[in-house]
């Protein structure tokens, strides 16, 4: 019996084995359905596109996982309508939607607000998108826990109203997050305020894009009130938001104190102002403003920024006794950003890095009277910075650098338009470890800084160089020497007048997987710089393949002929284009019919999603030779139309 028991078992791995080497089988009778199934879960919808462009039974399979993934996140295109249709298949497991709705309209919103079990939804450009969107979410998405809306009828003068935000906010009262990124002026109503009062009371993070003072103020007159005693039978509003970003027309001291007050569970305070006209005082934040900060202990950021969009206006009715008195109660702080305080001096800046012990985030922008002396003594502190931006002090010196690079701890710098910042600075931040994004517009390093910085040993991944103009062809072989320069992918050369094709060629040749590439506006910059570009292969990948974003608006050499090499096979994964509108009109039109998923800029615009304000790591290279996901979108199978005709249905 042990006998016929060992040749069955042998006689079944010999079948097993013939199975496995039988070229003439398919997958299908090579792996059994379930480890297929539980191989594609786990991957996302990029590469869920690229495994279904196989073959046609991974196709099948993976139009069955897209209808039960618990996440569909596209932001790499911008789909249609019937790539919506085709991708976002009825899924009673999605938790998680995220897009690009800048192609969709309001004929797409049954397909956005059709997952009861929805938890997450985070939609970005809903220019053409109506106010219905958010009815729907309400009585469709009662689950809903985070939503973020970006640009909300924008384009198309459609309508936003105030009903619509109630179906949002009484169907959805589970709520956690809500990001509503555009101007709430729409919503203006006089039961506005009234309407957050049954809102979520789960609500712990809410942002507008933009809204009036006299509706920020209905709101917290509100908060304020339900706080009182004598209000104990009516429910309060925003009882536990903790985080609260805001923009509006001025940032008054009344204003701070009504925040102190309405909303004391608050451990995170963004506020942005952008006056049209020079504040009176009753419309300004004084010093007596800045005491009302955090007057419970628990703030961990504070952001002040007075924006110079419409106006060259700061608030000076601040001084170092102001930002002293805040330093105070402010200790526990660990991001603390500052903007357009043009009378605080060293004085004032020194006493919030030696009152926060904790903090780990610096950002001072327009600090007119920041010098040196700020960083004269950090190494006596216990400060660990990770990260620092100190854009627009120009008064600040290469010293006052180098006293800065003693936190080594530091990832992130900001020195743009830092113009009294020389190749000095350079050398003393290359000693450091752990830096991966450097940002030194307009500062007055020559090729000599970037040599240092060459010698570095950090992880570098974004560097942005626009408007050095002391820069040569040489600072790239230079930068790229050693392996600091190995690992960048988000790289800015624009706007150097002395930056030729040469450079781009040097940058080719060394084969570096850069995602995000802008040489806009460099005189000597043409249609080699192009060709060196879409003739690039990295790591044995097709033409061009690692390249998401090239900007080469205005650049003066730059010609009709360029626009050829952006025609495939070349730039297989290229998602921003910025060129020329003037260029060549009807060539620039047919590349994008040809590449619709490619966007293209004419207008001078700046690219991307977050123009350098993007989390590190967003971007990472791909090693595949053909970009899957166009591929599948656009073209499919010839031999798979009966698959994509399930897709459809």
């Amino acid at each position: 019996m042990a006998g016929g028991r060992e040749e069955k078992v042998d006689d079944r791995l010999g079948r097993e084995k013939n199975l496995a080497s039988d070229p003439s089988l398919g997958m299908e009778e090579r792996l059994p359905s379930t480890v297929i199934a539980t191989i594609l879960s786990k991957l996302d919808l990029r590469s869920l596109c690229a495994a279904s462009a196989s073959c046609r039974y991974l196709r099948s399979c993976a139009i069955h996982t897209l209808s039960f993934t618990p996440s569909f996140h596209l932001f790499e295109i911008a789909p249609t309508l019937d790539l919506l249709r085709t991708l976002l298949l009825p899924n009673p497991y999605l938790r998680s939607l995220k897009l690009d709705c800048s192609r969709l309209d309001d004929s797409s919103i049954g397909h956005l607000a059709r997952a009861s079990s929805l938890q997450e939804l985070c939609l970005h450009n809903c220019e053409n998108l109506s106010g219905r969107l958010l009815v729907e979410l309400g009585r469709k998405c009662p689950d809903l826990r985070s939503v973020y809306l970006s640009s909300l009828a924008e384009h198309r003068k459609l309508s936003v109203l105030y009903s619509e935000l109630k179906e949002l906010l009484t169907g959805c009262l589970h709520l956690e997050s809500l990001s509503l990124l555009f101007d709430v002026a729409e919503f203006e109503h006089p039961e506005f305020a009234q309407v957050w009062a049954n809102a979520s009371d789960k609500l712990t993070s809410l942002e507008f894009g933009y809204i009036p003072m006299s509706m920020l103020s209905a709101l917290l007159l509100l908060a304020v009130e339900t706080r009182q005693p004598s209000c104990v039978l009516r429910p309060s509003v925003f009882p536990n938001l903790q985080k609260l970003c805001l923009s509006v027309d001025y940032i008054t001291d009344v204003l701070m104190s009504s925040l102190s007050i309405g909303l004391p569970s608050l451990t995170h305070l963004d506020l942005q102002d952008a006056p049209i006209a020079e504040p009176i005082q009753s419309s300004d934040l004084t010093n007596l403003g800045l005491q009302h900060i955090n007057h419970h202990g628990i703030l961990k950021h504070i952001s002040l920024i007075r924006s110079q969009e419409f106006l060259f206006t700061y608030f000076r009715r601040v001084n170092d006794l102001g930002i002293l008195l805040m330093s105070d109660t402010c200790a526990s702080l660990e991001s603390i950003s500052l903007g357009g305080f043009c009378r605080v001096t060293d004085t004032g800046f020194r006493a919030i890095i030696h009152s926060c012990s904790n903090l780990r985030k610096l950002r001072i922008s327009h600090g007119s009277q920041l010098t040196d002396l700020v960083f004269h003594d950090i190494s006596a502190t216990s400060l660990s910075l990770t990260h620092v931006s100190l854009r627009w002090c120009n008064i600040l010196t290469n010293i006052g650098i180098k006293r800065l690079s003693f936190n080594t701890d530091l990832t992130v710098i900001d020195l743009r338009d830092c113009r009294n910042l020389g190749d000095e600075a350079l050398e003393s931040l290359s000693y450091l470890r752990k830096l991966h994004t450097l940002l030194l517009d307009g500062t007055d390093i020559s090729d000599t800084g970037l040599s240092f910085l060459g010698r570095g040993r950090f992880p570098l991944a974004s560097l942005s160089l626009r408007g050095c103009k002391k820069l040569t062809d040489a600072c790239i072989p230079l930068l790229f020497r050693g392996s600091v320069g190995h690992g960048i992918q988000m790289f800015d050369l624009s706007r150097i007048p002395n930056l030729s094709d040469n450079a781009i060629l040097s940058l080719a040749k060394t084969r570096i997987p850069i995602v995000e590439l802008r040489i806009r506006e460099c005189p000597l910059i043409g249609d080699t710089s192009v060709m060196a570009l879409a003739s690039m292969q990295v790591e044995g990948g097709s033409f061009g393949s690692s390249i998401h974003l090239l900007d080469i608006y205005d650049c003066d050499r730059i010609t009709p002929l360029a626009i050829r090499w952006f025609k495939k096979p070349y730039f297989p994964r290229l998602r921003w284009l910025g060129v020329t509108g003037c260029l060549n009109r009807d060539m620039v039109d047919a590349l994008v019919r040809s590449r619709p998923f490619v966007h293209v800029a004419c207008r001078g615009e700046e690219l991307g999603n977050g123009f350098w304000d993007s989390s590190f790591g967003w971007y990472h290279h791909e090693e595949d030779e053909l970009d899957e996901l166009e591929q599948w979108l656009l073209e499919g199978e010839d031999a798979s139309d009966d698959e994509g005709d399930i897709m459809v249905e």
